[in-house]
């Protein structure tokens, strides 16, 4: 079955719910945008829910942010809190039926991954260090294998 989530930020102005089929936290993205708007150990850690099932408590308490890229602002907009700063998700409208929930907002209980993915690992700071061997895979960029497709193939996907 799909997990229900909830989350919210560190002063809790803002609270949300989505459900998600993918809340497994197995991916952590060292690019510097993640490591700097989601600090955290030199990463951030996505999940990805259903956008219709997003419920924002606190809306008026958030604001987003589109960072720039190349010298242009993303598309993607990356949701946190007008008071405390802290990282909620992220929504991109080139794929309007995602949200991206931060792992570190979730106050549900997430589910153990059995492999975790370091991507990104071009960009990331060199005080970083990057555990190695099993359960870890390594990408300089981002992996062929979608959030999804990576659920499925551990058989991990919740329907």
């Amino acid at each position: 079955m799909a997990m229900n989530l909830s989350g919210s930020c560190h002063c809790s102005s803002v609270e949300f719910r989505v459900v998600s089929k993918c809340p497994y936290p197995y991916m952590r993205c060292y690019c510097s945008i993640c490591r700097k708007i989601g600090g955290s150990g030199g990463y951030a850690i996505n999940l990805m829910a259903d956008a219709t099932t997003l419920e924002v408590v606190g809306e008026e308490n958030k604001t987003h942010y589109n960072a720039v890229i190349d010298g242009s602002p993303s598309q993607a907009e990356r949701h946190f809190c007008s008071r405390c700063g802290a990282h909620l998700w992220l929504w991109d409208p080139r794929w309007p039926e995602l949200v991206h929930p931060h792992a570190g907002a979730i106050d549900t209980p997430l589910p153990s991954t059995p492999e975790t993915v370091h991507i990104m690992l071009e960009f990331k700071a060199d005080w970083v260090e990057v555990p190695e061997g099993p359960g870890h895979v390594h990408f300089q960029r981002y992996p062929d294998m979608s959030i999804k497709d990576w659920h499925k193939s551990k058989g991990l996907y919740q329907t």
